[in-house]
């Protein structure tokens, strides 16, 4: 697997530093930031992380205080599938049926065990391809 990017806004900076720091145990992982827990946009590390995870082909892993605001700021660009997961099944779902690229997580709301779990849980899915295929590919075109 390629690099794994991870970005944050301050009201997630706390779970991303601990997140970071185990999938770091299994994974290359490239923290984008933000660096410390001054106030923030999240749009601008959405960005920061959209293009790495283009660039770079591989998965991201967005964080905020609900998850909703990265999720929404990262579907905004081309080819760029986010999915706010809320537990396992979510993240699992997310690759098998949509190969979603960029997990999205709240800080706030989310234990961190289960933010772990998740996480572990989307980076290790393939996706099945085949009747999902079409679909995925009929994303970019929503919205022409």
């Amino acid at each position: 697997m390629n690099k794994i990017f991870v970005a944050s806004d301050h009201a997630a900076f706390q779970e991303k530093q601990l997140l970071v720091g185990e999938l770091r145990k299994i994974y290359e992982v490239v923290d984008l930031g933000t660096h410390g827990p001054e106030s923030t946009n999240y749009p601008e590390w959405v960005k920061l992380l959209v293009e790495n995870v283009r660039r770079e082909q591989s998965l991201g892993i967005l964080l905020c205080g609900s998850g909703i605001g990265v999720s929404m700021a990262a579907n905004r660009y081309k080819d760029i599938r986010a999915a706010l997961c809320r537990d396992e099944d979510d993240a699992r779902m997310s690759r098998l049926h949509n190969n979603a690229n960029v997990l999205c997580l709240s800080g706030r709301k989310t234990p961190t065990e289960l933010l772990k779990r998740i996480s572990s849980v989307f980076l290790s899915t393939e996706f099945e391809g085949g009747r999902h295929q079409l679909r995925v590919e009929q994303f970019n075109l929503l919205g022409e």
